[in-house]
């Protein structure tokens, strides 16, 4: 036999995540007597079902079970409020759905496993679905109410202690040494400091050849525990705060840490919730409880919550409460929650808007009483506790490839030492025994043996080894933590940036991944939303269609003084806190309610201050007498339609869960909240159904008009609803967001089955999502319209001179938005994204063979256009025609994920423009996809809401706006600001800036290592092979990590080789980054064969010099390191654009320091090279021989640089000199063309 509950289990299968707001005091309010009898109707529906499954049951018992779309006819069974149909009629359904007793669930694991598909706009909540299905007993956690042992008997879940510290005392070192060597380059040093532990292979001193990487290793560590000691320390103040529980039917302070799952937590007002808890009781007598969610998502608009009535009326300090919690394991998803209670003998459903998450505040509610079910690390909040996602700089990525070249160049010059060295030892095998330095026999004993000598193919291994550990420095350990260094001290500079000061929210600039600085001046593709990015996201009422009369505020409108009425209780004046500009015509007639013009503008009114989830807060004045409505929202636009609904005298002043009172012209009236479906992607619409003071039970609903078009019913008034959508056409036109308003009288019978539908679907054990949409969609219908709303989001400031500062440095400016394609393109001309010399190209389908077409037609298109343009511009291909392509998300939902990408692709790379309408948040992320895998050009996402972080994400950078859509976006991440227009200097100054320093930073390093290597190189070859140095070990070590770092690093942090006032008058300079000028592999090799010319004159001069002297090895090995340094910090200077006081410090003050440091080497007597540098010194010849090596070595770079700077000087160097003379020509510099492929 199958069970309801087994049938009821399949039917849902397929749920959506719909946030559906429920009346939780539905059992007092007036206007629901039927309420009461609605579980025995739902009961005898039940038997009556139960008895039709047994009968069939028995009939086809072994006929398995398959769900399909005619499975819901047994909803449609359960939610009538008389059991009409026969039994006949319910074995028809159970034959229809017969065919199989197992249905598979989908878990979190079987979602993960399937690939995303950009192209469905299903996806989200195909995912989302997944916490909404039925809570079994092995998937669930039991808490026990107020009774936390026996909740933690059976599995002792999370105490409330949290930890965001990574290590501890004992597992810091462990750890982070493990971290560390994640780097391949540091086990390569590790590799090379082991060998040179071995006796036959110890070329350094022990300790000399473990210092560079102990060195790296600890300034890392020191980093890391002192980030660590900052998290401990906050963890420590966290976990330490005070909660009242209740213990022994008394509340008592205890600290938070000590709170466990099960336990009853008291929170006053201003209060944040230690742990997430179920609200069991409020201080407001309908249980509701208002919460901001600032710590949690940013968003600082408040949000309601609501206890369950059988447990809001118990007083828990005189009677003691129990019951059973059963809701489901810990999860991630803070907008979802499925549980079940048992009190007093009754089952009750739980959902998203009976919990209290850890982090919140509450607000505008005396206290709350709730039950902790998640503590700890199992909470939502710390669940989500996690960063931005971990990108890889592209510089560092081909800088990697840079390392495997100068790797194998290592080993070429180790395999050239070591095969020397075995002809060497060939030619020489006579007179090894007695050969001073290398002798092959011991004779100190009286049996004569081989004296460290292995034969000569060992000898050849050892001698390749020793060669690695002489030219380890090849490989530059230090350019990593160089790197770190810098990429700190640029981001430093970022946030101190003034321009990037957001006045409005008093927010700076934040850098929240410090690995990916330089790819800010390599970005070719921008994808931005529109509403919060492109504009404000604060609302304005700009104009409404009522009753099929536009009523644009034209010259007669005027500003809205707050016109109050006196408060009936205590004489006190309300008045809206935002002014709105209104419509005189409008304003008298809203004051006509017996006229029919009048109705329809009241009824309006009515249902932009009722239909929403707006809180209405008083706000204390200078004047004692006046006070503020001040509406709290989690939509700007609602917020915007109750400011108007205010302005013309219907102004909302309270709201509970039962009820909402609003102030008409003066007159306060009462409406009950029957009940209110909120608005989901699914329906895109929102409706209340309010029981009015004069008896009648009214449905409004507001939502998008390609969603509500639908539902109205187009026999009552055809002229009016032509009317509206005139109207519609033209406010979407002048880029206004425009929502359609309808409504509809509820019959008595009508209400009663509403009422009974709306009981069974709130309080479902399974499934309540999809049922509670349904019982919408099924009141939803027959609408009669009453207008339409045009609300203006004003472009943020400077929108279209960035749009067009981007566009002139190379950059292509994607907008990707959920709007309409009215309102995008509208937006699109006002920002200068569109121009009218754009040839557009549309893109509207609903097949896929359609999209094909289109696509087809429009590759035509474009390739005619550039055949013409080429032959106007005589083949240069320099033509003016330039292409916007507008694509909807109906069309994508057709074209990603299918063989149709490569056309898209295709066009869209042709086109100056893409504009995406109607896009999900998954489509979004799809488009960036689209370009990041089928180019080698850098990708920016940027916008301000949830909607946004899948593309943020996905895009190589990705900057959230904190904006007025809470901070999503910004936790999302890798830099966020508080402008759209802030683009522009972090990309066309601080992007440009940073990557033309890293680049020549890394190159540098590159140089400066191989340079002191292939000195050495020169110098084995006239040693025998035999890998004996000149220099000593501790120079040697020091050369990288101490002589020649510091310069760098200050220099990648400073130097400004262009003023930021060049870099935004000329834009086009961005596009150095884009072609990737300052790095790429002709650089590289340019700078290898730079590096062997200095190395032979470092090397050749000293030789030379002191040829046939009798000055020892460490004297001048002293000398050619003294060479090397003073040459590369020189090399350096060259290169430095601005010099300021710590740049002359850090390049002149490491050749003091390295004349100091050999000294004190050769000061200590048990090292070798005892007093050698105060041998050499003393000569004329030596400092000569430091300058010669400093001329002879950079003077043909000096001659080449001049050489190319004055007869092929690219953009960067034109600007320059202006900078430097500042002539009167200056304005009539021209720019190369960026895209002329002839200049590059």
């Amino acid at each position: 036999m199958i069970s309801v509950c087994e049938l009821l289990r399949m039917v849902d299968l397929e749920i959506m995540a719909s946030q559906v707001t429920t009346a939780s005091t539905i059992n007092s309010l007036p206007l629901l007597p039927y309420y009461r009898s609605a579980s025995l109707i739902l009961v005898g529906n039940l038997k009556s079902l139960s008895a039709a499954l047994k009968s069939s049951s028995r009939m086809e018992s072994d006929s398995p079970i398959e769900i399909n779309e005619n499975s819901y006819q047994v909803h449609d069974f359960i939610w009538h409020s008389s059991s009409q149909r026969s039994v006949s009629s319910i074995q028809s359904i159970q034959s229809k759905t017969s065919r199989g007793h197992s249905v598979k669930e989908v878990s979190y694991g079987e979602l993960g496993s399937k690939g995303v598909r950009h192209g469905s706009m299903g996806a989200e909540s195909e995912a989302f679905s997944a916490s909404y299905k039925e809570i079994n007993d092995d998937d669930a956690r039991l808490i026990y109410i107020n009774d936390p042992e026996k909740t933690n008997e059976k599995f002792e879940f999370a105490g409330n202690s949290i930890r965001t510290g990574k290590y501890s005392i004992l597992t810091f070192f462990p750890r982070n040494l493990f971290e560390q060597f994640h780097r391949v380059a540091y086990i390569y040093f590790l590799v090379i400091a082991i060998l040179n532990q071995l006796p036959q292979l110890a070329v350094f001193g022990r300790g000399a050849s473990i210092m560079p990487l102990a060195f790296v290793l600890l300034v890392t560590a020191i980093k890391d525990a002192y980030e660590d000691y900052r998290r401990h320390r906050s963890d420590k103040i966290e976990n330490g705060r005070l909660a009242w529980v209740l213990v022994n039917e008394q509340f008592r302070q205890i600290r938070w840490k000590d709170i466990r799952v099960g336990e009853i937590i008291k929170v006053s007002l201003n209060e944040t919730l230690p742990c997430d808890m179920v609200l069991l009781s409020t201080s407001d007598t309908t249980g509701v409880a208002y919460v901001q969610t600032t710590n949690l998502d940013g968003e600082s608009n408040l949000k309601t919550r609501y206890a369950k009535q059988e447990t809001q009326m118990k007083n828990l300090e005189d009677k003691k409460i129990s019951g059973l919690i059963k809701c489901e394991k810990p999860n991630r998803n803070i907008y979802g929650f499925q549980a079940n209670m048992d009190i007093d003998g009754k089952h009750i459903s739980l959902g998203p808007s009976n919990i209290i998450l850890r982090g919140c505040e509450l607000k505008n509610t005396d206290w709350a009483i709730g039950v902790a079910v998640y503590a700890g690390r199992e909470t939502k909040a710390m669940l989500n506790n996690s960063g931005a996602p971990s990108k890889r700089s592209r510089l560092e990525t081909h800088m990697n490839r840079e390392i495997i070249f100068l790797s194998i160049f290592l080993v070429v010059l180790c395999m050239i030492v070591s095969v020397c060295h075995g002809l060497w030892l060939g030619r020489h095998k006579d007179e090894l025994e007695l050969m001073q330095f290398y002798r092959k026999k011991d004779y100190s004993e009286t049996e004569i043996e081989d004296y460290s000598y292995f034969g000569v193919g060992m000898e050849i291994f050892i001698v390749f080894l020793m060669s690695v550990i002489v030219f380890q420095i090849m490989i530059p350990i230090s350019l990593y933590i160089s790197m770190e260094l810098v990429r700190v001290g640029q981001a430093f500079f970022m946030i101190r940036d003034n321009q990037m000061y957001d006045e409005a929210s008093k927010s700076r600039f934040q850098c929240r991944a410090l690995n990916i600085n330089e790819d800010l001046g390599q970005i070719k593709y921008v994808f931005s939303d529109k509403t919060g990015t492109l504009t404000e996201n604060k609302m304005e009422f700009q104009c409404a269609s009522i009753g099929g009369v536009d009523h644009s505020r034209g010259e007669d409108s005027i500003e809205d003084e707050r016109t109050g009425y006196p408060d009936q209780g205590d004489g006190h004046v309300l008045q809206p806190k935002m002014k709105v500009k209104v419509d005189q015509e409008l304003l008298n007639l809203s004051k006509r309610k017996h006229t029919d013009e009048g109705k329809y503008v009241h009824d309006f009114f009515i249902a932009l201050a009722a239909c929403n989830t707006i809180v209405p807060l008083t706000v204390e004045t200078s004047d004692p007498a006046v006070k503020w409505i001040d509406y709290q929202g989690e939509s700007p636009d609602e917020q915007a339609l109750v400011y108007a609904a205010a302005a013309y005298g219907f102004m909302l002043i309270e709201r509970t869960s039962g009820h909402i009172v609003i102030d008409i012209q003066g007159k306060r009236q009462k409406f009950n909240v029957l009940g209110l479906h909120e608005f989901d992607s699914d329906r895109k619409r929102m409706s209340v159904i309010l029981g009015c003071p004069d008896k009648t039970v009214k449905v409004f609903i507001k939502g998008a008009d390609t969603s509500m078009f639908s539902i109205i019913d187009r026999s009552l008034n055809l002229n009016m609803l032509k009317a509206t959508e005139a109207h519609l056409h033209a406010y979407s036109s002048k880029g206004l967001r425009t929502l359609v308003v309808g409504m509809r009288e509820l019959s008595s019978s009508e209400f009663e089955q509403w009422q009974s539908s709306y009981e069974t679907a709130s309080t479902a054990l399974m499934g309540r999502a999809s049922l509670l949409r349904k019982v919408a969609n099924n009141i939803e219908h027959h609408l009669s319209i009453l207008g339409a709303s045009g609300i203006e989001d004003k472009l943020q400031q400077g929108v279209p001179e960035a749009i067009e500062s981007l566009r002139t440095a190379g950059i292509k400016v994607w907008v990707l938005t959920g709007d309409k394609q009215e309102t995008a393109i509208s937006i699109g001309y006002s920002s200068k994204l569109l121009t009218n010399q754009m040839t557009q190209i549309v893109i509207n389908n609903n097949s896929t063979e359609c999209c094909r077409k289109s696509l087809q037609d429009a590759l035509a298109m474009c390739k005619n256009l550039t055949t013409d343009s080429d032959a106007t511009s005589g083949g240069s291909g320099t033509g003016g025609n330039q292409l916007a392509l507008i694509i909807d998300g109906t069309s994508l939902v057709y074209v990603l994920d299918t063989e149709l990408e490569q056309q898209l692709f295709e066009l869209a790379r042709r086109c100056t423009v893409v504009l995406c309408c109607r896009v999900a948040p998954l489509q979004k992320a799809g488009i960036v996809a689209l370009m990041k895998k089928r180019t080698d050009d850098m990708t920016l996402a940027i916008g301000d809401g949830a909607n946004d972080v899948s593309m943020i994400q996905m895009a190589d950078v990705g900057i959230g706006i904190s904006g007025q859509e809470g901070r999503q976006a910004v936790m999302a991440s890798d830099f966020a600001m508080g402008q759209f227009r802030f683009l522009v200097p972090l990309l066309l100054v601080h992007g440009h800036w940073n990557y033309q320093r890293m680049s020549y930073m890394i190159l540098y390093n590159f140089y400066r290592n191989a340079v002191f290597v292939l000195v050495l190189f020169w110098y084995v070859l006239f040693t025998s092979f035999t890998l004996t140095t000149a220099i000593t070990d501790w120079s040697s070590v020091l050369y990288s990590v101490l002589y020649t770092s510091v310069p760098t690093i200050v220099v990648g942090i400073l130097d400004k080789h262009l003023s930021r006032t060049s870099l935004l008058k000329y834009p086009q300079l961005y596009g150095a980054g884009q072609r990737q000028e300052s790095y790429n592999g002709k650089l590289f090799w340019a700078t290898m064969l730079d590096t062997l010319w200095q190395s032979i004159a470092a090397f050749f001069i000293p030789l030379l010099a002191y040829w046939r002297s009798d000055v020892d090895g460490s004297s001048i090995g002293d000398l050619w390191t003294l060479g090397a340094v003073i040459m590369v910090n020189v090399h350096l200077a060259m290169d430095v654009t601005r010099w300021y006081w710590i740049t002359h410090a850090a390049i002149w003050g490491s050749i003091i320091a390295t004349f100091i440091c050999v000294m004190v080497i050769d000061l200590l007597s048990f090292l070798a090279g005892y007093w050698a540098f105060f041998h050499i010194a003393k000569t004329e010849l030596f400092w000569l021989c430091l300058l010669g090596i400093t001329i002879g070595a950079l003077v043909p770079r000096f001659v080449v640089k001049v050489f190319v700077e004055r007869l092929r000087p690219n953009d960067i160097q034109i600007v320059r000199e202006a900078e430097k003379f500042r002539s009167s020509r200056e304005s009539q510099i021209e720019m190369n063309q960026i895209f002329d492929p002839s200049r590059r």
